[in-house]
């Protein structure tokens, strides 16, 4: 789409669309949706793969739909199955397209009489783009291979095959099989006291596909109180427990800002030296680097920020990877109301000072596109928007918002964005017709939207943007 028409369409404000259309994903969640995945799989170092089924609960919006359409990544289909009226398992045909190098291949499962679940046998490639396979000599002990997955933004696909595209939510349930001696941990209801080989978990709330994360590894697990606790090696499990005794204050201080709590758990993993990332907010089980651990918990902010996805980005989700700002930009902004709580004010303007200071040099060489809140960014691959634009910049269009309606206004909008868009996937203007009714209207004067639209779909700063002193 061309940049003039997404702004246009920006600056119209329609109504709040129900599913938005996801360029990245070849799925047709207008014609059938998953509602429901049941993994089985087996983890194998040996062969750095992951083999098994995935069966699908399919409901069906279009009564003359005879496909369904997922995304995949060099995966290897074995067969396809659906059920029959009576429940059946049964074979049926299926066509896997040339590889696209941003999207993977387009499965296409025929399903003429819109079954009301479809099951994959494949297998996952070494190569995997959403898996990493670690030997013992990569992790901190040096005695076990260690696996981790990274879904975002659609690697998903390349360990699974389903409709991958954040527009989608649907529950889940795993049956992984571990070597043994290793402990396979999920963003789902983990069991520190499982032994294995063979684990069993469930997701009961809706989550996008980029959310669903496995790791598997030499792993032990400490409490951290009534609702959160830490799995990490052996040789570092007490340092990280120690690391993050604040972790419940941060989860209280959030609730008493946006509302409860809605995962139930709030869990951390440390991966090892390894990993490639500072964080990774998958549902129940925040993937952490090591790094953070400091020994004095200068670091332990970016718990704050993965734990800020608990409300938006996990919560309420970017309804495709253009709007990345509506998970990003809220979460920085969140995070620093937390930080705010429970650290001090001092500690949140000097984060804030980094923030702004990182976003303005990290944006001088990028080109114009991508400094703009809602890029269009066609097919390319959404791992390009993740820069500082759509974290920082999108926090400081929120933290002007505040500034121009007082907290006390600001703090009820946020809240109220969160509890009538739970557990949905949303667009720029799903937000911009809420800011319309329950913000701007009690104070249209606040952002003329000259301005509002200057944050959204110009590149850069606008004027108006002041610093933090």
């Amino acid at each position: 789409m061309p940049s003039f028409l997404l702004a246009s369409m920006l600056l119209a404000t329609p109504p709040a669309s129900a599913v938005a259309s996801d360029l990245h994903s070849y799925s047709q969640p207008g014609r059938v949706v998953v509602t429901a995945l049941a993994l089985d799989l087996d983890v194998s170092f040996e062969r750095k793969s992951l083999e098994g089924t995935a069966e699908l609960a399919l409901e069906w919006r279009d009564p003359k739909a005879t496909s369904l359409v997922l995304d995949t990544r060099d995966l290897a289909i074995a067969k396809v199955e659906l059920t029959d009226a009576d429940g059946v398992w049964i074979e049926t045909k299926h066509t896997l397209a040339a590889r696209d190098p941003v999207l993977g291949s387009k499965l296409v499962v025929e399903t003429p009489k819109q079954p009301a679940k479809v099951r994959v046998h494949y297998r996952s490639a070494p190569e995997a783009s959403g898996l990493q396979w670690l030997t013992p000599e990569q992790t901190l002990g040096r005695k076990h291979p260690f696996m981790f997955s990274q879904s975002q933004a659609i690697h998903a696909r390349s360990w699974i095959p389903l409709q991958d595209t954040p527009s989608v939510r649907f529950t889940y349930t795993a049956t992984i099989r571990a070597p043994k001696g290793l402990r396979a941990v999920m963003s789902a209801d983990n069991d520190p006291k499982g032994t294995g080989p063979e684990f069993r978990f469930a997701m009961p709330q809706k989550i996008p596909s980029y959310l669903l994360a496995l790791a598997v590894g030499d792993l032990r697990f400490a409490s951290l109180g009534k609702r959160s606790g830490v799995y990490a090696e052996p040789e570092r499990i007490d340092a990280a427990a120690k690391e993050f005794t604040d972790t419940e204050g941060m989860i209280d201080a959030a609730e008493k800002l946006y509302g409860p709590y809605r995962w139930e758990r709030y869990d951390l993993l440390i991966l090892p030296p390894s990993f490639p990332f500072g964080g990774m907010e998958n549902p129940r089980l925040t993937f952490a680097t090591p790094t953070i651990i400091a020994g004095d918990k200068s670091l332990v902010a970016l718990v704050a920020h993965e734990l800020a996805h608990s409300w938006s980005g996990n919560l309420v989700t970017n309804a495709s990877w253009p709007h990345l700002w509506l998970n990003e930009g809220f979460t920085v902004y969140v995070e620093n109301r937390i930080t705010e709580a429970v650290f001090g004010p001092e500690q949140a303007l000097m984060d804030r000072v980094i923030e702004e200071h990182e976003l303005i040099e990290e944006m001088k060489p990028l080109e114009p596109e991508l400094k703009k809140l809602v890029p269009d960014i066609g097919t390319r691959d959404p791992d390009d928007t993740f820069t500082d634009v759509p974290y920082t910049k999108g926090a400081w269009f929120l933290r002007t918002l505040e500034q121009r309606v007082g907290r006390e206004a600001f703090d009820r909008f946020i809240r109220g964005w969160f509890d009538s868009h739970a557990f949905e996937s949303v667009t720029t203007n799903d937000f911009l017709a809420y800011l319309d009714a329950n913000l701007l209207k009690a104070h249209p004067d606040a952002m003329p939207r000259a301005e509002r639209d200057a944050w959204l779909t110009e590149p850069g700063l606008p004027a108006s943007a002041l610093r933090v002193k």
